[in-house]
């Protein structure tokens, strides 16, 4: 990241949080009073240590004040089938997480973007019970450092254009996804901040890599 300049974001993808049916919980704050009635006794799936479904829901146990049992997985498929069995609660993709929502196989209780998803658009964010919460993937462009403002600027030009297509945005959104434009200056205080803010989150859940 050091070694990198800055052109433009491209886009975001949130983490949708489900459960499983059995669960004693049908919105996101049943499932907050739930889980600080049993502390330790929640199984959380990931699709595996230090993967963006991790983070997000270690960040969500940090903000919320919750304490669940990390079972890290080989990808989000394992983690969504094993949904009811070894573990309670997932954070996964939108692509991956879908096809079970839209069968009745788990259950959403909140996206973990700024905004509802255009998916699910009667499914709250996390943000809106749990303050400040916000954890999603996100993609950008740069160049080797050092590279001319000029070239930076063509380039930043030339991507936010094209991003601003809306058959392009609505197939972002098909994918759960959502434009991240702005200057290349916006797209550098992006990797300063989630930098910073996943680091926290590193610490606190004493994530190692492996």
């Amino acid at each position: 990241i050091r070694d990198v300049t800055p052109i433009a974001g491209i886009l975001r993808t949130p983490e949708i949080m489900v459960v499983n049916p059995s669960v004693p919980a049908k919105t996101l704050s049943e499932f907050i009073a739930h889980a600080k009635a049993n502390p330790g006794k929640i199984n959380m799936g990931s699709a595996g240590n230090g993967s963006v479904s991790h983070v997000a829901a270690e960040l969500f146990m940090f903000k919320a004040g919750l304490r669940m049992v990390h079972v890290p997985y080989r990808g989000a498929a394992p983690a969504l089938t094993d949904l009811g069995g070894q573990v309670q609660v997932v954070f996964g993709a939108v692509t991956a997480t879908m096809p079970y929502i839209s069968t009745g196989k788990v259950r959403a209780l909140a996206v973990t973007g700024t905004a509802r998803s255009e998916l699910l658009p009667d499914i709250p964010t996390v943000g809106e019970l749990v303050p400040n919460y916000e954890a999603s993937a996100w993609y950008g462009i740069g160049a080797p450092k050092g590279t001319p403002v000029e070239i930076v600027d063509r380039l930043n030009t030339a991507m936010n254009e094209s991003l601003a297509d809306p058959k392009l945005k609505a197939r972002l959104a098909d994918l759960g996804a959502t434009v991240l434009t702005g200057s290349s200056a916006d797209l550098g205080k992006l990797i300063a901040d989630e930098t910073e803010k996943w680091a926290k989150v590193i610490e606190f859940a004493k994530i190692k890599a492996e």
